[in-house]
Order: C-alpha cells, then sequence, then structure tokens
C-alpha cells in the first residue's frame, strides 16, 4: 500500500496541473499583502473607532495575524477550485490517458488502487492548505510585524494576545483542512463517474457554490436543510478565533465533515469496483 502511495504521489506531482494551485497562491497572496500595505490599515482603524471610545489600546493590531487571518476569510472560496483540479483528475484522467486497463491487470485490488488515489488526493490538499498557511503567516509577519490579533466575525470582536496565536492558527489550518478533505472527496467522487476531467472540476464547483448559497441565504424555507450540508459547516475554522473556544461546535462540524468525506469515499468505492473499465 505504501508503495501504490509513493507511486501515485510521483505521478501526481509530476503532473504541471498539481502547480496551479500553489503557484496561484503564491501570486496572490504577495499582492493581497501589498495592497494591505499601501492601504495602511485603515480598515483596522475603522473596527477599532468603537472600541478606542470605551478602551485604551497599545500595541500593533496591524500585524501579520490579522493579515493571515483576512488572507483566510478571502480564499476558501477559491481553494476549492484549486483542490478540484487535482482531486477531479485522478481518477477520469487515468480514463483520459486510456492507461486504467495497464493499471488494474497489476496484482493488486481496485481498492487498494482506489485507495493509493484517495490518500494521494488528501495529501496534496493537506500540501496545499499548509503552502497557504506558511506563505500567510510567514510572509505577514515578516512584512508587518506580530502582536496581538484583533479576531473580527459577523457575531464578535475580540483581541486575542499574541501568546495564543501560534495555537489558534494551527488549530484554524487543521480544521480548514477537514474542510478541504470534503472538497477533495466531492471531486474525487465524480472522477470516477467520467473520463474527462473536466467534468469533476465543473461539477464539483457547482455543487459547493449552490450549497454555500444555500447554506449563506437568510431564507427561512432553507433552515430545515442547512444541518445536513456540509457547507453549513466548513467554516469551522473560524471557531479557531472564538474567545472563548466552543469545543462542542467544533467537535460536531468536524465530526459531519469527517463524515461527510468517508460517505464519498465509500460511494467512490462502490461505483469504482463496478466500474467497466474500457480503456
Amino acid at each position: 500500500m505504501f508503495n501504490l502511495i509513493y507511486y501515485e504521489l510521483f505521478k501526481t506531482y509530476a503532473k504541471w496541473r498539481t502547480y496551479i494551485g500553489f503557484i496561484a497562491v503564491a501570486v496572490i497572496i504577495p499582492l493581497v499583502m501589498w495592497g494591505m500595505k499601501v492601504e495602511g490599515g485603515r480598515f483596522i482603524q475603522y473596527q477599532m473607532r468603537t472600541l478606542q471610545n470605551d478602551f485604551f489600546i497599545t500595541g500593533n493590531l496591524f500585524n501579520g495575524w490579522i493579515i493571515a487571518q483576512l488572507i483566510m476569510n478571502s480564499l476558501w472560496v477559491h481553494v476549492p477550485f484549486l483542490i478540484s483540479l487535482v482531486a477531479g483528475d485522478q481518477l477520469a484522467g487515468e480514463a483520459t490517458a486510456g492507461t486504467f486497463r495497464l493499471i488494474l491487470i497489476r496484482p493488486v485490488s481496485r481498492t487498494s488502487i482506489l485507495n493509493s488515489k484517495y490518500v494521494t488526493t488528501l495529501l496534496y490538499t493537506v500540501s496545499l492548505v499548509c503552502a497557504i498557511a506558511a506563505l500567510s503567516v510567514g510572509l505577514g509577519l515578516l512584512i508587518f510585524g506580530s502582536g496581538d490579533l484583533l479576531a473580527i466575525d459577523r457575531d464578535m470582536l475580540a483581541i486575542l494576545p499574541e501568546a495564543q496565536l501560534w495555537s489558534r492558527f494551527a488549530l484554524a489550518y487543521g480544521l480548514a483542512i477537514l474542510a478541504m478533505w470534503v472538497v477533495a472527496s466531492l471531486a474525487f467522487l465524480f472522477s470516477s463517474f467520467v473520463e474527462n476531467a473536466i467534468g469533476p472540476i465543473i461539477a464539483t464547483m457547482a455543487v459547493v457554490i449552490g450549497l454555500l448559497i444555500i447554506s449563506n441565504l437568510p431564507v427561512e424555507s432553507f433552515e430545515s436543510v442547512k444541518p445536513y450540508l456540509f457547507t453549513t459547516y466548513q467554516n469551522v475554522w473560524q471557531q479557531a478565533f472564538k474567545n472563548p473556544i466552543d469545543w462542542g461546535n467544533i467537535g460536531k462540524s468536524s465530526s459531519v465533515l469527517v463524515s461527510y468525506s468517508i460517505g464519498f469515499w465509500l460511494v467512490t468505492l462502490f461505483v469504482f469496483r463496478r466500474k467497466d473499465i474500457l480503456s
């Protein structure tokens, strides 16, 4: 199994499309930071205006930590697309290249081959999120310096001390990986149905965007459906910046996301083991 994963990782990272996501974040994140540097923290001053009437605040709140958090808020709409580029190609790419029959004549089961490709997809997702984390936090701290974090959310405004931020961001990115694994699993599932990688990419983004709209629309008729949509729980990483952290909410959201990932994988396994490979 480990040899299969090694070969699948080698094949995946030998393709140029694997690096589209890394190139995209390597271009976008520095551009965002340049814009923030030019803007000079005026949005922070706006958020602090009401607090300064009641509190005496010192220190550098316009720092790398808040820049990294803002980048997380802005990029997670686009990251699913970057992940689906690779996840949607794992099975469909073999069908397009006509190499499935050659792969399946090896003395290993279809289940082992599928699992190795699925693990490779999950590991790619981890590597992309870690690249975003390293670039956001590392470059942010280098350019803007360190300090306390002004955690801004729809229903709260809190200042988190600098000493807590490494663990808070580690938790946030870990939860973000769980959320992105669901997207990767969905694209992997769609990849098992077709013989062209374009279809899984489009289908994945259509489902994610459609469910995100339903999850965020304040429409009463959707309220009964929202608890069953994985997009309702994809912002679980934001719980890492609550004060105090709501571990119950994190546990519930994480279990739902993991259940969706396992469910998508089981359906993919069912489809792939019964799939008639013609090329």
